[in-house]
This record gives C-alpha cells, sequence and structure tokens, in this order.
C-alpha cells in the first residue's frame, strides 16, 4: 500500500530511540499517522514542527497499518512565526484542534483548504483573528456543529437578530427571544460577516463557537477537554485588545 500527498504537520511525538510519530492533514486522505525513522534526527527534527507543510509518501503492507512516512519539506511555518505570540498561540490552536476534532483517514477537502489559507496568512496580525474565527466556524460546519445564522428560529425574520440559541446554533431575533433572552448568546456582527469585526467582536465570536467546540463537538468525541492551545489563543487576542483600548482612549 503506498500514496503520496503534500499535507500539514499537525503534531509529532518520538518513538523508541531515533524514530518519530507523526499526524499529518492532508486533502485527500484527512488526519492520518505514521512512523518517520530518524524522525527524532538533528537533521529532521527542525523540519518536523507543527503546522509544518510537508510532501508525505506513506507505504505499509496493510491499508490498516500504522504504515511509514517519508517526507520532504516544502515550508515551514513555525520559523516564520517565531517572535510573534499571536502567531504562535494560532498555529497551535489550529492544529490542535485538527489533531482533537477529526476522526483519522478522513477526507474533509474543504477544510484543508481553508486550514492551508488561514496558515499562510499567520504574518498577517491585522487580519488573521477575523480569518481564525471563519476557520473555526467552518470545523463546525465540516464536524456537523455549524451555526445556522440566516433566519430567526423562532419568527422566521432574516432581520434583527440578535443572539444563538446554545442548544440548536439557530439565530434568534430579540422579539423571538421572548423570556428566554437571558439563556441566549449574544450573536456578534462579525459571525453573520457584517461591519468591520474589530478584536472586541472577535473575541465575542469566539465565546460563541467555543460555547459549540466544548459543549457540542467535545462530548460527542468522548471525555476529553478541549486542547488549552485554543485557550491560549484566546487570551493573546483578548491581552492585545486590552492592550489596544489604552492608545485608543488617548
Amino acid at each position: 500500500m503506498e500514496w503520496r500527498d503534500e499535507g500539514i504537520l499537525l503534531a509529532v511525538r518520538p518513538h523508541g530511540e531515533s524514530a518519530a510519530i507523526a499526524e499529518v492533514f492532508t486533502e485527500a486522505r484527512g488526519r492520518h499517522a505514521g512512523l518517520i525513522r530518524g524522525g527524532a534526527s538533528r537533521r529532521l527534527a527542525p523540519v518536523l514542527q507543527p503546522g509544518a507543510q510537508l510532501d508525505i509518501t506513506w507505504r505499509a503492507r496493510l491499508e490498516d497499518q500504522l504504515g511509514n512516512f517519508t517526507v520532504e519539506p516544502v515550508r515551514s511555518r513555525a520559523a516564520q512565526s517565531l517572535g510573534d505570540r499571536l502567531a504562535l498561540a494560532g498555529l497551535g490552536s489550529v492544529c490542535a484542534l485538527l489533531s482533537f476534532a477529526l476522526p483519522e483517514r478522513e477526507a474533509h477537502g474543504r477544510l484543508y483548504r481553508q486550514t492551508e489559507q488561514l496558515l499562510d496568512l499567520l504574518e498577517q496580525g491585522d487580519v488573521w483573528p477575523l480569518a481564525y474565527l471563519r476557520w473555526e466556524m467552518a470545523l463546525l460546519e465540516d464536524t456537523g456543529f455549524g451555526l445556522d445564522l440566516t433566519a430567526c428560529a423562532v419568527t422566521g425574520a432574516v432581520e434583527g437578530l440578535a443572539f444563538v440559541s446554545p442548544r440548536t446554533g439557530r439565530a434568534v431575533t430579540r422579539a423571538g427571544a421572548g423570556d428566554y433572552v437571558d439563556r441566549l448568546l449574544p450573536l456578534p456582527p462579525v459571525l453573520r460577516g457584517e461591519g468591520l469585526a474589530p478584536d472586541a467582536e472577535v473575541v465575542a465570536g469566539l465565546r460563541v463557537t467555543g460555547h459549540f467546540l466544548e459543549n457540542h463537538l467535545a462530548p460527542e468525541l468522548g471525555t476529553k477537554p478541549l486542547p488549552e492551545a485554543r485557550a491560549r489563543l484566546v487570551r493573546q487576542i483578548e491581552k492585545r485588545l486590552g492592550e489596544a483600548a489604552p492608545s485608543q482612549a488617548g
């Protein structure tokens, strides 16, 4: 059995004295693991950094075996992010969530392409948080927990949408909320692609997507909590928001 593809390295861990087990995300094969002989060597260790774009060949005697990876670097993303805490946190969150959320060997072509585009924007800190928020919405959609923000779940209205149902992920107007308003999640305009998408709204949007990641997706996958890497990214965006506030006030 053999295939070759290009993909994103999600995670790597030592195996034995010199090998490593790598987890990659490719367009055609989804999340896929394999053994890299010499993966812990001085030659390969710098290449095997999460987020790296790799040319990957997988070989095994049988399809259901772990198999062996042979990899060649296409481009590094961790090196480009050094010195930028937001970029590093973002890279960590993307890789950790994909490793956490996706079933093994199931193709998610659209999500793969969106992930590749997102990671290639890492150095553009002014637009990256918004791009990341949209990526989390795509991740929810691909895993079966997408938000429906097109019309009110109660009245059918398409104007005046102000809340999201924490149970169904559907939008609700103020009129439709009625006595349940305190139980609903605020719907920031940025989630509907409206407005200028300042960091404060992006953070509010991440609270919404975070609710569905934590309370809908994660329970479907067992007892594991969401990766801490996501919380680190949110804290970095909140920190940037806090640092910007004094200068805006001045």
